[in-house]
Protein backbone atom coordinates (compact mmCIF):
# COMPACT_ATOMS: atom_id res chain seq x y z
CA UNK A 1 0.00 0.00 0.00
CA UNK A 2 1.37 3.28 -1.38
CA UNK A 3 1.45 6.84 0.09
CA UNK A 4 -1.75 8.89 -0.77
CA UNK A 5 -0.75 11.93 -2.24
CA UNK A 6 -3.63 13.39 -2.88
CA UNK A 7 -4.88 13.01 0.80
CA UNK A 8 -1.87 14.54 1.80
CA UNK A 9 -2.27 17.50 -0.47
CA UNK A 10 -5.88 17.93 0.48
CA UNK A 11 -5.00 18.40 4.35
CA UNK A 12 -2.16 20.85 2.99
CA UNK A 13 -4.69 23.18 1.13
CA UNK A 14 -6.87 22.86 4.02
CA UNK A 15 -4.35 23.48 6.70
CA UNK A 16 -3.41 26.62 4.28
CA UNK A 17 -7.18 28.01 3.44
CA UNK A 18 -7.48 27.77 7.65
CA UNK A 19 -4.45 29.79 8.00
CA UNK A 20 -5.51 32.43 5.41
CA UNK A 21 -8.74 32.58 6.91
CA UNK A 22 -7.49 33.43 10.33
CA UNK A 23 -5.20 35.84 9.37
CA UNK A 24 -8.18 37.73 7.26
CA UNK A 25 -10.57 37.54 10.83
CA UNK A 26 -7.79 39.14 12.63
CA UNK A 27 -7.45 41.78 10.02
CA UNK A 28 -10.85 42.69 10.16
CA UNK A 29 -11.04 42.23 13.35
CA UNK A 30 -8.16 44.90 13.81
CA UNK A 31 -10.33 47.73 12.09
CA UNK A 32 -13.57 47.25 14.06
CA UNK A 33 -14.17 49.73 16.74
CA UNK A 34 -14.34 47.70 19.57
CA UNK A 35 -11.51 46.42 21.83
CA UNK A 36 -10.06 42.90 20.61
CA UNK A 37 -9.76 39.82 22.56
CA UNK A 38 -5.98 39.50 22.39
CA UNK A 39 -4.34 35.84 23.35
CA UNK A 40 -1.16 34.03 22.82
CA UNK A 41 -2.14 32.82 19.61
CA UNK A 42 -3.15 36.15 17.97
CA UNK A 43 -0.58 38.44 19.80
CA UNK A 44 1.82 38.93 17.04
CA UNK A 45 -0.83 39.06 14.42
CA UNK A 46 -1.94 41.90 16.24
CA UNK A 47 0.84 44.08 17.40
CA UNK A 48 2.40 43.76 13.77
CA UNK A 49 -0.92 44.39 11.09
CA UNK A 50 -2.22 47.23 12.92
CA UNK A 51 -1.22 50.61 11.16
CA UNK A 52 -1.80 52.51 14.43
CA UNK A 53 -0.68 52.55 17.78
CA UNK A 54 -1.74 49.27 19.63
CA UNK A 55 -2.50 49.33 23.38
CA UNK A 56 -3.19 46.45 25.53
CA UNK A 57 -4.51 45.77 28.72
CA UNK A 58 -3.43 42.39 30.48
CA UNK A 59 -5.62 41.43 33.17
CA UNK A 60 -7.33 38.67 35.24
CA UNK A 61 -11.00 38.35 36.53
CA UNK A 62 -10.24 38.02 39.82
CA UNK A 63 -7.96 41.44 39.74
CA UNK A 64 -9.91 44.08 41.17
CA UNK A 65 -7.54 47.02 40.31
CA UNK A 66 -8.19 45.43 36.52
CA UNK A 67 -11.69 45.29 37.10
CA UNK A 68 -12.00 48.93 37.77
CA UNK A 69 -10.42 49.70 34.55
CA UNK A 70 -12.45 48.00 32.21
CA UNK A 71 -15.45 50.50 31.52
CA UNK A 72 -12.15 53.71 31.53
CA UNK A 73 -10.20 51.21 28.88
CA UNK A 74 -13.74 50.37 26.90
CA UNK A 75 -15.15 53.90 27.13
CA UNK A 76 -11.25 54.71 25.30
CA UNK A 77 -11.42 52.15 23.05
CA UNK A 78 -14.60 53.88 21.49
CA UNK A 79 -13.29 57.41 21.76
CA UNK A 80 -9.90 56.44 19.78
CA UNK A 81 -11.67 53.83 17.44
CA UNK A 82 -10.31 53.97 14.27
CA UNK A 83 -6.74 55.89 15.81
CA UNK A 84 -5.45 53.07 17.68
CA UNK A 85 -5.94 49.25 17.99
CA UNK A 86 -7.49 48.40 21.72
CA UNK A 87 -7.33 44.55 23.29
CA UNK A 88 -7.25 42.92 26.48
CA UNK A 89 -5.11 39.95 27.20
CA UNK A 90 -6.62 37.41 30.17
CA UNK A 91 -3.01 36.39 31.90
CA UNK A 92 -4.66 33.33 33.58
CA UNK A 93 -5.80 32.02 30.17
CA UNK A 94 -2.54 33.14 28.19
CA UNK A 95 0.39 32.47 30.49
CA UNK A 96 3.06 32.45 27.16
CA UNK A 97 3.16 36.49 26.02
CA UNK A 98 2.94 37.63 29.62
CA UNK A 99 5.88 35.79 31.03
CA UNK A 100 7.79 36.43 27.75
CA UNK A 101 7.38 40.36 28.15
CA UNK A 102 7.66 39.83 31.66
CA UNK A 103 4.23 41.25 33.20
CA UNK A 104 4.26 40.88 36.88
CA UNK A 105 1.69 43.24 38.21
CA UNK A 106 -1.59 43.43 36.84
CA UNK A 107 -3.34 45.79 35.23
CA UNK A 108 -0.58 46.37 32.96
CA UNK A 109 -1.12 48.87 29.69
CA UNK A 110 1.26 48.00 27.23
CA UNK A 111 1.68 50.58 24.07
CA UNK A 112 3.14 49.40 20.68
CA UNK A 113 3.40 50.70 17.47
CA UNK A 114 5.08 48.62 14.44
CA UNK A 115 5.48 45.34 17.12
CA UNK A 116 7.16 46.93 19.29
CA UNK A 117 6.96 47.89 22.89
CA UNK A 118 7.39 52.20 23.43
CA UNK A 119 5.81 52.38 26.99
CA UNK A 120 3.97 50.82 29.72
CA UNK A 121 2.23 51.72 32.93
CA UNK A 122 1.37 49.02 35.75
CA UNK A 123 -1.42 49.53 37.74
CA UNK A 124 -4.88 51.28 38.02
CA UNK A 125 -4.74 54.84 37.01
CA UNK A 126 -7.18 57.46 36.03
CA UNK A 127 -8.61 57.90 33.11
CA UNK A 128 -7.04 61.27 32.34
CA UNK A 129 -3.42 59.36 32.89
CA UNK A 130 -4.12 56.71 30.18
CA UNK A 131 -5.98 59.01 28.11
CA UNK A 132 -2.91 61.16 28.19
CA UNK A 133 -0.39 58.30 27.75
CA UNK A 134 -2.38 57.14 24.50
CA UNK A 135 -2.87 61.00 22.96
CA UNK A 136 0.93 61.25 23.37
CA UNK A 137 1.48 58.12 21.52
CA UNK A 138 -0.81 58.19 18.60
Amino acid sequence: MGFDWDEELRKIKERKLQEITSKKEDEKELSTEKEITVTDGNFESIITNANSLVVIDFWATWCGPCMYMVPIFEKLARKYAGKAVFGRMNVDENPIVPGRLGIYGIPTFVFFKNGKEIHRMVGATSEANLEEMIKKYL
